[in-house]
This record gives structure tokens, sequence and C-alpha cells, in this order.
């Protein structure tokens, strides 16, 4: 009878268990329908990194013992693989279905600097099909997968990433000169002989190589994401700090089912391409009390470039992102500028910018395509803003904001009407309500397409402290409610 008894109660304890969603609340209240996102559920099982001969001292390879030890679950039908204290050196870690790579306090999986452990890869990057090596940590049509824990994942970055003279100090510039690689114009560094070659022809990191010979040449050239998630289902990223990455730092990529939870995101704020975050062509996606210092942009939203992002036809929609705080970075919030499958039902609430070069950053350019709508922003106090508190425009050329600027870039100038094609992209029906910014370069910026304006705009309860004005070019049906932008000049 007392058996009996105890199997009810484990019974009812589990399902109890499985019923509870703490992420529920995030998903209540929307102004648009949003299905709840759950954690994925992944079996008990659980194995140690030890088990399969890694030894933590951070120089020993690992990769054989990852690959093992997250198979050994899946035979079980998977599991958690732990990672223990101590730094653990290794080549790519390919992600399963049903596996939580969990790593305990103290536990540092560094990715080797070795571009030889990175095999060259058909994938897709910045929003373009192409080739690059694959990604440090990946998972490619997985199910139910998570990276938990208190340790963290380091890229390696700097043996891949370029660096601008502009950008650094003059004793870290000295130390980049003197430890190798090639200065391809004045001011400007590549790691490699390899990479240097690579760049030459390059049309925004895509190469012109075309035999496997001048593939393999460049492969420090072709510098992958940190983290690539490609077709995945119920995923969690928890608790880990992920930094140092090669070039964006977390990629999920037509994900569904995405939570991203207390994570740190870093990189030095001269990392090229160093994006934290780049959500695309994704749907259901939880950014949660997160925190995110980047070299480029901070919280980005992505879906596709040009042709091939039309092509793909996925926009990224669906998106929470709520209790997050980002530093450094050229934009705090950003859709785009790769956005040409479609963004749509994004809402951004209690949200801290600080010091990024931009706060709310929509950036797009003829060309694109696609339909940015349904963006609702509740709730984001920024500080020391170096351009825009916010910012919408259809001009972008690659740069950050702040280096159009500093090059005399004019953002009112006059543009010619376009006639509206497939490639004209389109922002429309946008609620910003409860921001305040103690000071901007600038306050706000509408800039549109003449052939295409930036359509419905609600601005509500919006105080911005700045030294020049907002402007409104090329976008209609605007209301403002209880907008305040005090100016310091």
């Amino acid at each position: 009878m007392k058996k009996f008894l105890f199997l009810i109660t484990l019974t009812l304890s589990v399902t109890t268990a499985s019923a509870q969603n703490s992420y529920e609340q995030y998903t209540e209240g929307l102004p648009f329908a949003m299905n709840e996102v759950k954690t994925p559920q992944i079996p008990s099982n659980q194995a140690t990194l030890t088990d399969f001969g890694a030894v933590g001292d951070g120089e020993q390879l690992c990769t054989e013992a990852f690959a093992k030890g997250i198979d050994a679950l899946v035979t079980k039908g998977g599991g958690r693989l732990v990672v223990p204290r101590g730094v653990w050196l290794t080549g790519p870690i390919v992600l399963k279905s049903n596996i939580d790579l969990h790593l305990e306090k103290g536990a540092v999986i560094q990715f080797a600097a070795d571009e030889t452990l990175y095999p060259i890869i058909s994938t897709s990057f910045e929003g373009l099909d192409t080739r690059r090596c694959q990604s440090p940590l990946s998972a490619n049509g997985a199910v139910n997968i998570a990276v938990t824990g208190q340790g963290v994942i380091d890229g390696n970055g700097q043996y891949w990433r370029p660096v601008k003279k502009s950008k650094v100090t003059d004793s870290h510039w000295k130390r980049l000169l003197a430890s190798g690689g090639v200065e391809m114009k004045k001011g400007y560094w590549v790691p490699s002989e390899g990479y240097a070659k690579g760049e030459q022809g390059a049309n925004m990191n895509v190469p012109n190589a075309q035999t496997e010979a001048e593939w393999q040449a460049i492969r420090r050239f072709l510098r992958p994401v940190m983290v690539s998630l490609v077709n995945c289902k119920n995923v969690l990223l928890q608790g880990v700090i992920f930094q140092n990455s090669p070039a964006w730092n977390l990629h999920p990529l037509m994900c569904e089912n995405i939570i991203l939870d207390n994570v740190l995101a870093r990189n030095p704020a001269y990392a090229q391409n160093g994006d934290a975050l780049d959500l695309e062509s994704c749907k259901n996606a939880l950014i949660v009390n997160s925190k995110f210092d980047a070299g480029d942009d901070g919280i980005c939203i992505k879906s596709g470039k040009d042709a091939d992002g039309r092509r793909r036809g996925r926009p990224c929609e669906n998106v929470v992102v709520d209790g997050c705080t980002v530093f450094a970075g050229h934009g705090g919030f950003v859709v785009g500028s790769e956005m040409s499958g479609g963004v749509k039902n994004i809402m951004v609430r209690n949200c801290q910018f600080l010091g990024t070069d931009v706060g709310l950053r929509f950036k797009s350019t003829r060309g694109r395509g696609g339909i940015v709508e349904n963006i609702y922003v509740d709730g984001v106090s920024m500080t020391d803003i170096e351009t825009y508190a916010l910012t919408f425009n259809m001009y972008y050329g690659g740069k950050s904001v702040a280096e159009v600027l500093a090059e005399g870039g004019n953002p009112t100038a006059a543009v010619e009407k376009m006639p509206v094609t497939e490639e004209t992209p389109v922002f429309r029906n946008i609620d910003i309500r409860n921001v305040v910014c103690n000071h901007a370069g600038f306050a706000m910026e509408f800039n549109g397409l003449p052939e295409m304006p930036i359509e419905g705009i609600h601005l509500k309860d919006i105080k911005i402290e700045a030294d020049n004005d907002a402007i409104f070019q090329h976008c209609q049906n605007i209301t403002r409610d209880n907008v305040v932008i005090k100016l310091k000049k």
C-alpha cells in the first residue's frame, strides 16, 4: 500500500511541475497574439565531462571528450553533460537533441585558437548564403537543447578579428603590430596573411574565392559566429556568460521557441562585427533578464539580407525583450539592417541602455525589401547615448551612426524618389511609450524613403534630454502625446 501511494505522489509531482511555466508571464497581455514559450524537456540522465577523459588544465584539447559525452547521453535519450570547474580547451562542440550543456561555477569552455580545427561549411553569415568556418558551439535541426549554469564560454575572438586603430589605445595598437599579422592600410590590422588575402576583393565579408584551395587559404578570414543555432526548436540559454566571439556572439537562426534568460553576452568595445545577440528569422522568442555589452549591436533582430533573405521568406516574429540591460554597443535594441524576410510583433519593455551609440535603432536601405511592423516599446531608460536616443533610418550604409556623423554625414540630406519594388523596405505601425533618456546627442530621427514613408508612429510619455532636436522626414500619420524634448544647447 505504501509503495502504491508513493507512486501516485511521484506521478502527481511530475505532472504539476511540467504544467507550471515560469515564463508564461512574458506572453500575457501582449498587443499581438503569441503562444507561451516553455523550457525544453530534457531527460534527467547526467554525465560529467571528465568521465570521457577530459582534463581542465587549459592545455589539453577536450574536443573528443565533449563529442563522446554528448553521444553517450544521446544513446540514453538525452540528458545533462556537466562541465566542472576548470578551463576546458576545445575545438567545435556540436549540440544534439535533448542535451543540456551545463557549466558549473568556475567552469570555462575556451575554444582553441587554431583555424584548422574549424572546418569550412555552407552557412548564412550577415544574412547572406555563403561559406564560413564551423562555429565553436553549434546545433542544426536539434530539438530540446540547452546551455545552462554559471560558467563561461569564451570564443578566443582576438585570434580571429581585425582591429581598427581608432578603437584601441596606442599601447594596444603597438602590441598588435608587434604580434604579427598585417596592417592592410593605415590604421587597420588583420591577424594573418590568409585573412588579408580573403579580405581583398571581398563583398561585405563574403570572399571571392572559387576553388577549394582558395577557400582553405583564407580560413581565418572566414571567422564564424560563436554560437550558431540553426533550425532548432525549444532552446534555452540560461545563466551562462558568452564572451569574446570571433564574429557575432549569439546567433539563433530560423529557430522556434527560444528563451534567453539571465545570460551575459559580451565582447570588447573594439570587436569588429562583435554583435552580442542576433536573433534571425526566429519565431516565439523570449529575451529576459539578460545583459549585453558589445563591440557592435547589442540586441538585434534580423531576417536575412536582400535577395537571399527574401527567398528564405521567414520573418522574425513574436519576440519579447524584457528586463534587459545593454552597455556599450552600436545600438541597445536594433532591428536590421538585414530584415528582408520581415520583422513583426516585437515587444521591448523594462530595459535600460547605458552608454550605447544609439538607444533604439531601426535600420534598412533600398534593396532590402521586407516589412517591419507591429513594433511596441514600453518602458526604456537610457543614459549617455552618444548619437540618437531613437532612430529609424532607411539609408544604412554599413557604418555605425557615430562613424557616419564623425565623417560629416548629413542625416537629413535630400534624396530622390525611386519606384516602389520588392526591394523597397516598409516600416509601419510603431508604438513607443514610457521612454526616458538622460542625455543624447540627438533626440529622435524618423528618416524614411520618399517613395515609402515610415507609416503610423505613436509616441507617448517620452522625455529626452539631448543636444539636438528630433528629425521627422518622409514619415506620416504621427501622433505625439506628452513628448518632451529638452535641448541642452
